[in-house]
């Protein structure tokens, strides 16, 4: 296949199977999050710390990851696409080996803001490749493949970390990440062609990566679609963050169980992005955004009649409206990251940079304020994510006002 669109290189050919690699980097981030959920209680007592204190272990590396992708996607646009993911691997694998070693909780959340650091090479630069290297509709069928493989990560992630606690300590754990991201590495170095030619790059100087960034961020469309992805997104994620207060605490389930939550999200998120893949290119980025949010909408709806009027609060009821904010957030979020990328052609990779420090900046608010206020009950879930879904379809109502369908020439 050959590359297209703006700043691209026309002379590169995609490898077969270079999605799923794409779609195993962007891995990483779910798998840094996840992994270690069912380790949470070990953690606590072989540390000395408390479940609060834990938590940071999720949150710490949340804000770092949101503040430092700022910074992958501009180097992307200067370095090329290759050097940046390779370094951040290599970085990665270090981290979590620190991590592994930890002799307090002090030294592992040191690990974790070096994770943070790093890890959204993998996540931030890959999405600028997909663009790079496909036209807008299979850019679209490329990233809704990348999202269905990703999905599983979310669910893949707590069973390992499960599976690895019978037989090892969560210091495997993370001895884990440090070999996938060893792997990645050396699958990444044969496989993946460089998508952004020299003659595209921008200066490598700091005041011009900074002056790139902040032309980006004072863009009115381009914040509007970063903060509705991220809503939306979040209003998914909030479930996520919130698994082990739903597993354990309001479930009363063990730590090899969080296949139960998992496992409907994840396939709700697999059928919606074979939907984005079979109706692109048929139907419009207005269309299809539109389909997700009111799939998200009644997600949101349904959860909390089932949860605050009927009072469902056991299986599979609890999980209804989960399922349908996921296959909702399947179905936008590949279609308006593409969007979002066509807003600004020759900045592919800051803008992804932008996009995914704002969704990660709320995924950590969601993860270290919202999850511990609201995850006491399943209505309380339902109200936090109900609201996150408010804002979310508030945000793409404007952007469609003053903007067009995310600034998608398929209308």
């Amino acid at each position: 296949m050959s590359v297209s669109g703006v700043g691209s290189a026309p002379d590169v050919r995609a490898p077969r199977g270079v999605v799923v690699l794409l779609a195993v980097l962007t891995m990483i981030g779910p798998f840094t999050i996840d992994t270690i959920f069912p380790a949470f209680p070990a953690l606590s007592t072989d540390l000395g710390v408390g479940p609060v204190a834990v938590q940071q272990t999720v949150s710490v590396y949340m804000l770092t990851f949101a503040v430092f992708s700022l910074a992958h996607g501009p180097l992307s646009d200067a370095l090329g696409r290759r050097p940046v993911i390779l370094a951040g691997l290599t970085a990665y694998a270090l981290a979590s080996a620190v991590c592994a070693v930890a002799p307090s909780l002090g030294v592992l959340l040191a690990g974790r803001v070096l994770q943070g650091v790093v890890a959204g090479a993998g996540l931030v630069v890959t999405r600028a490749v997909a663009r790079d290297l496909f036209p807008p509709h299979q850019a679209q069928r490329a990233m809704a493949t990348m999202s269905m493989i990703f999905a599983v990560a979310p669910a893949l992630a707590p069973v390992i970390g499960g599976w690895l606690l019978t037989w090892t300590s969560w210091r495997g754990i993370f001895w884990f990440l440090a070999a996938y991201a060893v792997l990645a590495t050396a699958v990444t170095w044969f496989l993946l062609p460089e998508s952004h030619p020299v003659a595209a790059r921008t200066a490598f100087r700091p005041g011009a990566l900074v002056a790139s960034l902040a032309s980006a961020s004072r863009d009115p469309a381009v914040l509007r679609v970063c903060l509705a992805i991220a809503a939306g997104f979040a209003a998914m994620f909030l479930y996520i963050a919130s698994a082990p207060a739903i597993v354990a605490g309001l479930l009363h389930l063990g730590p090899q169980d969080y296949w139960v939550q998992f496992l409907p999200m994840v396939s709700a998120m697999v059928v919606g992005s074979w939907v984005v893949g079979r109706l692109s290119g048929r139907v419009s980025t207005r269309g299809l955004i539109a389909l997700g949010l009111v799939v998200l909408t009644l997600g949101a709806l349904v959860q909390l009649v089932l949860t605050a009027v009927v009072h469902v609060s056991t299986l599979p009821g609890v999980l209804v409206g989960m399922a349908l904010a996921s296959f909702g957030v399947s179905v936008v979020f590949p279609v308006a990251t593409v969007a979002l990328m066509d807003l600004r052609p020759t900045q592919r990779g800051t803008v992804s940079s932008l996009q995914s420090a704002l969704a990660n900046a709320s995924n950590a608010a969601v993860s270290g304020a919202l999850s511990p206020l609201v995850s006491g009950s399943f209505v309380g879930l339902a109200l936090g994510s109900a609201a996150l879904v408010v804002v979310a379809g508030t945000l793409w109502g404007l952007h469609f006002r003053f903007s067009g369908p995310a600034g998608s020439p398929s209308g």
